[in-house]
């Protein structure tokens, strides 16, 4: 079992930037592929970037490709998404996912674990 926390949520201008930090509690963090997802009102949630429990293999969403950068420090068990050059469309509630099972969480059936989410607003 692990939990969840994100943060770093908020408003921010067009072209502007966010990192946000999602926390990790309970099962050593290093046994976790990571995933970002991200949902609007009235939409589906939706994947953003992934990355392996190593750190070194990455994947990204075609809209979130040059923009964000998923990272993780498995020393302080905690996953990190920079968003640079944020539009109105990326505005959503953020959620941090964790798997114990598949080593690339790139899919919401993949994902074992949820955090509460973030909120980011992107104004005009």
């Amino acid at each position: 079992q692990v939990q969840l926390v994100e943060s770093g949520g908020g408003l921010v201008q067009t072209g502007g930037s966010l990192r946000l930090s999602c926390a990790a509690s309970g099962r050593p963090f290093n046994n976790y592929g990571m995933g970002w997802f991200r949902q609007a009102p009235g939409q589906e949630r939706e994947y953003v970037a992934s990355i392996s429990w190593s750190g070194i293999n990455t994947y990204y969403a075609d809209f979130a490709e040059g923009r964000f950068t998923i990272s993780r420090d498995n020393a302080k068990n905690t996953a990190y998404l920079q968003m640079n050059s944020l539009k109105p469309e990326d505005t959503a509630v953020y959620y941090c996912a964790a798997s114990d099972t598949a080593a690339i969480v790139t899919t919401t059936t993949r994902a074992n674990y949820w955090g509460q989410g973030t909120q980011v607003t992107v104004s005009s």
